[in-house]
């Protein structure tokens, strides 16, 4: 039991001694930039980070901040702490608007807010930001060897923006308020005009005007069989071999059937 306590103690006080553990330590910034350089280019980057945090105001404004500032950027951001990273890409941008890095990492700054864009199921609002920020980036630089992967990576998050707003309206249906689905599924397909989702939206618009109509009071009945009629013929003359046609044709057969007692 005492040579186990010893060597547990010998590790603990090796520890303590440890170059690292005399950096954080040490008074002389010189000694802790370099030995955060050493542990950023081992790919430590949680203690390099430690050191970085230490010295940064210190450097500020010296002839060696610039690579600092990049570097502390770099850490954040291959540690996937993106906010942290985005916020020092950002400043590096800012305060270095000449520096060679700087169109890096304002993409790099970018980025990292579509690093957390979440699943579109989820709140939106940090792919909102990051779509914002891209297009920012690419307003910037339009001459940018990073413009054709900005645009890659902004179409998708506005892909995932489109179906989250899909998702929304379809839900109204799934719950059965089919008045709400219908205004969301009209707003949808009016901001996403070209939208892929199309055929599947003036769908659910059908199935939401069908279900509406038939459960309506009398006096309501016949016009909402009438709009769901129209929604019909508008799914058919966007594509009439639509996925949805058996669906779409047993709605209609019972929205004419129950017209036909309007018209005696």
């Amino acid at each position: 039991m005492k040579k186990i306590f010893s060597i547990l103690s010998l590790l603990v006080l090796l520890g303590a001694c440890s170059p690292y553990q005399k950096a954080l330590k040490s008074q002389d910034n010189g000694v802790k930039y370099a030995m955060a350089d050493s542990l950023y280019n081992k790919d430590k980057y949680g203690k390099a980070i430690r050191l970085f945090e230490q010295i940064a105001p210190a450097y500020r404004g010296k002839p060696q901040a610039e690579k600092l500032f990049y570097t502390y950027a770099q850490s954040y951001f291959k540690s996937k702490q993106y906010y942290l990273a985005a916020y020092q890409f950002e400043s590096f941008a800012s305060s270095y608007p000449k520096s060679e890095k700087a169109e890096e990492c304002a993409y790099l700054g970018a980025m990292c807010y579509s690093k957390l864009s979440p699943s579109y199921s989820l709140d939106q609002v940090d792919t909102y930001k990051a779509i914002d920020k891209l297009q920012g980036f690419i307003n910037a630089y339009p001459n940018s060897t990073y413009l054709a992967e900005a645009n890659v990576i902004a179409k998708d998050l506005r892909d995932k923006i489109e179906k989250k707003s899909f998702e929304v309206a379809k839900q109204y249906n799934t719950i059965s308020d089919y008045k709400s689905a219908i205004v969301a599924l009209d707003i949808f397909m009016a901001e996403f005009a070209g939208t892929p989702l199309k055929e599947d939206a003036l769908y659910y618009k059908l199935d939401s005007a069908y279900k509406l109509a038939i459960n309506s009071v009398q006096s309501k009945k016949e016009e909402r069989l009438n709009n769901a009629s129209e929604a019909y013929t508008k799914l058919i003359k966007f594509n009439e071999s639509t996925s949805y046609k058996s669906k779409a044709d047993d709605m209609l057969v019972q929205i004419n059937n129950d017209l036909k007692q309007f018209s005696k």
